[in-house]
Formats: structure tokens, C-alpha cells, sequence
């Protein structure tokens, strides 16, 4: 059967050609990668002649071989039908619709007909296959979602600001040494089939990274050093290397430049590595001894994070022996070849996980760093896993404050201002944060939020109040504060800033759900009241005014507030248009 469809896709390979370019002028909507299945198909199991197509084949390809032979179920649903409908049209149109075909139209109208057929069973392939998925995935030694409900309860991790975060990633020696790698590659340097690099390049780049050469062996030396090797992939991860054709790989432009000077830039380089911690688990001359200890230096990480970012290196080992047997029938038995091999398991995981700048040893406890906490919050979110993490204190911004405390109970968010007020003069602290509501006038919680908090503060707020008064979405909240503390020559509040108030309050609770916004649509005032204020509110210029509109007219359950709702969305797109 191998040869026949390799016969096969040899003689269709021209046509397909020549239709993907007919596609991009006369069908540029469809996706004509996706034919080349059902043409393949149709020519083995249904026609000898590929130009005769007849109502039935499309059946008993689409519906009877594609979902035995489909890559990408997700892809065919969306896209398959239509362009085998393109494709048809293209044999029409080109005068390969070969005698005896099924006319175009018919053709056509069976792909309609089935194609609903077609996309259940598309959809059936992708429901088995997230259960056959999920009846499969093990819990392996480097998961994290055994601990899930732990991590949960762990107490706020605090994060350090990006700037002590990009320093330290200028100092992670492993990606120093990804760099002079990427570096003695250099350009277009030729790399082979079954060894990246000749037993002489090998030499050279063990030496430009100043890793020792391996003894003599009965292995060949390309065998024999696995560091190089991770090195290597690090270089990859990291776009230091970069692949150019099939048989040549150049250092990028920027690569000799690092350490980069923009934190941002640093930072983005670390961040594209941190899954080479999988690069520190113990690699054994047996294949699947290193398949039972994957998962190791991630099992490590996720046990410190546990102990609040500090643990005994004994305790780790003995946890980590103890997982190990548990999760692979081999485990034990490769605890004991990596202990031979290493001395201790745990020497490959922390040689790397310290090269990458995110553990310190000392004095047997095993430590995260400030950019080992940062790369294991980042991990246990790619697995879909919840920490309450925020930055510190004293690295907290002002707009990180409001942030974090619009979406915490409210004692807790008191006791976060208070603790952010204390590193800070009322009077600064006040011009920040309205500085920082003042940045997204889309963002009412952060607003709302930003106003409660400065005027908390009382008379000290008077200046950043006063300064606030120049900004449109803060003026309502800077009027109403200045009217309240009795400040002198403070403009009044108008109906105007009394409205956007208003607003504020809609768009917050419409993120609440239809209930709570409708419940405060009543606290508003009773069917005539409301019906007041929609006829004058459409002149504010909220940026939420629309959608809110829109939102009162489809959730209010009196007629006269719907249409009311109708009448000033009406006037408020026409006005703003």
C-alpha cells in the first residue's frame, strides 16, 4: 500500500501545483493544503482517472477515508468541504472534469449536502481524541497538577521588579555560554545528518566553552557530550542559533551583544529559555532509565516553591527517590544508575537550574532566587495552576496596586494600602495613583478603585485632586472629592461629572453579570427616572456609553427603558460618528 500511494502522490503532485496557484487568484478563502488528502484518497480508493469525480466518491471519501486518515480534525471542519469545493471548480474551469464525471453542480450540491455529515464527524475525532488524552496522561514525575490544591494554599509570593530580575539574567552563566557558542558557530556553518558537528568541531566548541573533553572511549565523541549538546538546544531556545536551509545554521545578528542593556530585551531572552530546565535532568547510558527520571528538575522546582523557596538538599533527595520509584516502575533502578553515574542525582538538575540564575546552594538548603520564583510562577501557569503572586511591596506601582486590589476582599485590600502607604508621603502617593487611573480611561474598576484609595487620604489629596481636575475621566471623581472637602475656588460638580459617575458604576457591575447590573439599573430609580436619564446621558463622552446603552436596552425587563435605551444609543452613534 506504501508504494501505491507514493505512486499516487507522485502523479497527483503536478495538478495539485497548479490548482494551489489557481486557488490564490480564484479561491484565496479557502485552503488548499487541505485537498491534497482527499484527492489522494479519491485516486486510490475510488477512480483511476484523478479528472473523474462522481457524486458518490465525495461520500465515500469525505465520510468513509478521511476520518481514518485526518492529521487535524479542527482543520478539515473548518476548512476541508470548501476547499474540495474549490478545487471541483478548478477541474470544471480548466477542462479536467474528465467524461463520466458527475456535472459541476451536482458535485456541488452533494458537498452541501454532507457537509454537515463531514463536520460531526470531524468533531467526534477531536472529542475522542481529548479522551483518549485524557485516559492517558499519567501523572508524571515533573507534573505540577498533583500539588494544584498546596499551591493553592501557599501563602502571597512576592516578585521583585523586572529591573533586579533583568540583572540577574545578565549574570545566568548558562546563557553566557549559549552566546560564545552561538558566537564560534558564526555564519552558515554546514551542520551533518547524524552529528551536528565533525569530532574536530566538537573539540573546538568544547573549548570555546571551556568544557572538558570526554576520556577516550568505545563511544563516538559526539555521544559523549551531552553538556555540549544542551548547550546547543539552550542557543536554539534562546534565538541565538538559528537554523538557515536544511544543512546550515548562522548565529543571529544580536547574539554576540548580550548581555542586552534593555531589561525588557533580557528579560525576553531568559523568559524564551526557561523550559531548558528540562535540559538539567540526569541523561544515563539507558534510554529508558532517562525517560523514568524526566521530569526530575521539575519535581525539584515544585517541591521547594512548596517550602515557601527554601529546602534541605537531604530532605529534596529523599522526596525525590521516593517519587521517582513511585511514578516509573524503573524509577529506583534509575535513582541508583544516575547515583553512580553523578554521585548524587541532583547534581545535573542543580548544575543547571544554578547556570540558569534560579537556585543558590548553600549550606545543603536548596534556594529560589528572586528569578527561580519568577520562572516557577511562570511554569505552574502554563500548567493552568492559580498562586496568588504580586509583585513586593516595595516594587509594587502604583497601577499594580489598583490592579491587584480590585480583584482582592476588601480587608485585604486595605491591608496591601496600607502597606504600600508606608514606604510612601500621603501626598506622592495620592499623585500616583491618580496618575496611574489616569493612564486607561476604558479601565472604571481601576478608576473607582484609584478614587477610593486617595480619598481616603483625606486634605493631603487636595493637590493631586486639584491636578486631576485636567482629566477628563478623573474630573467627576477630582470635582466631587475638592466639593467635599470644602476646598475653596473648587468647580462645583456638574450633572455632567454626576453622569460619568453614573457610568462608572454601569460598567462595573455589567462585568458582574446581567443580574447585578440590572439591580443597579434599579438602584438608579424607578421606569420614569431612568427613562430621564437616558434621554441626556448619551452626550457623555464615556468610552463604555454604547456598549452600556445597548447592554440596558437587552437587559431591562421594562419596555419604555428599552426603547428609551434604543432611542440614545441612536443619537449617541450618530453624534460621535
Amino acid at each position: 500500500m506504501t508504494d501505491r500511494i507514493e505512486a499516487a502522490a507522485a502523479e497527483l503532485r503536478p495538478l495539485l501545483q497548479e490548482f494551489i496557484l489557481w486557488a490564490r487568484e480564484n479561491a484565496p478563502g479557502s485552503d488548499s493544503n487541505l485537498v491534497g488528502p482527499v484527492v489522494l484518497w479519491h485516486r486510490l480508493i475510488a477512480s483511476d482517472n484523478v479528472g473523474r469525480w462522481k457524486r458518490a466518491d465525495l461520500r465515500t471519501v469525505l465520510l468513509d477515508r478521511m476520518p481514518q486518515v485526518v492529521e487535524d480534525p479542527d482543520a478539515a471542519a473548518d476548512g476541508m468541504v470548501p476547499a474540495v469545493r474549490a478545487y471541483l471548480t478548478f477541474l470544471s474551469e480548466t477542462d479536467r472534469l474528465a467524461k463520466g464525471s458527475s456535472s459541476l453542480k451536482e458535485l456541488l450540491d452533494e458537498l452541501d449536502d454532507l457537509e454537515d455529515d463531514f463536520v460531526d464527524a470531524m468533531e467526534d475525532i477531536v472529542v475522542d481524541q481529548d479522551e483518549y488524552e485524557d485516559d492517558e496522561e499519567d501523572e508524571g514525575l515533573g507534573d505540577f497538577e498533583p500539588f494544584a490544591d498546596e499551591l493553592a494554599e501557599l501563602p502571597t509570593i512576592r516578585l521583585r521588579p523586572d529591573a533586579e530580575l533583568a540583572a540577574a539574567t545578565r549574570e545566568a552563566s548558562l546563557i553566557t555560554k549559549a552566546r560564545d557558542l552561538a558566537v564560534w558557530v558564526g555564519s552558515e556553518r554546514r551542520v551533518g545528518e547524524t552529528s551536528l558537528l565533525t569530532d574536530a568541531e566538537i573539540t573546538e566548541a568544547l573549548a570555546a566553552l571551556g568544557l572538558p573533553a570526554p576520556a577516550p572511549g568505545g563511544k563516538a565523541l559526539a555521544d559523549s557530550v551531552p553538556a555540549l549538546w544542551n548547550i546547543w538546544n539552550l542557543a536554539i531556545d534562546l534565538d541565538f542559533l538559528q537554523p538557515e536551509g536544511e544543512d546550515t545554521v548562522s548565529a543571529d545578528a544580536d547574539t554576540a551583544d548580550w548581555p542586552f542593556e534593555e531589561d525588557d530585551d533580557a528579560l525576553d531572552v531568559w523568559m524564551a529559555g526557561l523550559h531548558s530546565i528540562d535540559y538539567g535532568d540526569p541523561e544515563l547510558e539507558d534510554e529508558e532509565a532517562t525517560i523514568a527520571l524526566s521530569g526530575l528538575t521539575r519535581a525539584l522546582l515544585v517541591r521547594v516553591l512548596l517550602a515557601t523557596g527554601s529546602k534541605p538538599l537531604a530532605e529534596l533527595r529523599t522526596e525525590l527517590a521516593e517519587a521517582a520509584a513511585e511514578y516509573d516502575e524503573r524509577g529506583a533502578e534509575a535513582w541508583a544508575a544516575a547515583t553512580a553515574q553523578y554521585g548524587d542525582p541532583l547534581t545535573p538538575v542543580l548544575d543547571w537550574l544554578a547556570g540558569y540564575g534560579m537556585v543558590e546552594v548553600e549550606h545543603d538548603q536548596v534556594r529560589l532566587t528572586p528569578l527561580g520564583m519568577e520562572g516557577v510562577v511562570h511554569l505552574t501557569d502554563d500548567a493552568d495552576i492559580e498562586l496568588d503572586a504580586r509583585p513586593a511591596i516595595d516594587a509594587m506601582t502604583a497601577l499594580d496596586l489598583l490592579s491587584f486590589s480590585a480583584e482582592l476582599p476588601e480587608e485585604e485590600a486595605d491591608a496591601e494600602f496600607a502597606a504600600w502607604m508606608e514606604l510612601r508621603e500621603p501626598d506622592r502617593a495620592a499623585k500616583e495613583l491618580l496618575e496611574a487611573a489616569a493612564e486607561d480611561d476604558a479601565d472604571a474598576l481601576v478608576r473607582v478603585q484609584a478614587a477610593s484609595m486617595v480619598g481616603s487620604l483625606g486634605e493631603v489629596a487636595v493637590p493631586a485632586w486639584q491636578d486631576a481636575l485636567d482629566e477628563p475621566s478623573l474630573r467627576p471623581y477630582a470635582a466631587t472629592h475638592l466639593a467635599q472637602l470644602g476646598v475653596d475656588d473648587a468647580p462645583p460638580p456638574t450633572q455632567a461629572d454626576t453622569h460619568w459617575l453614573i457610568l462608572d458604576m454601569l460598567t462595573i457591575s455589567a462585568g458582574l453579570g446581567r443580574p447585578e447590573f440590572v439591580s443597579s439599573l434599579d438602584d438608579i430609580g424607578n421606569v420614569p427616572n431612568l427613562v430621564n436619564l437616558l434621554d441626556v446621558i448619551w452626550k457623555v463622552p464615556h468610552p463604555h456609553l454604547e456598549e452600556l446603552l445597548e447592554a440596558i436596552g437587552k437587559a431591562h425587563p421594562d419596555k419604555q427603558v428599552g426603547k428609551a435605551a434604543k432611542r440614545a444609543l441612536f443619537k449617541a452613534r450618530s453624534t460621535h460618528n
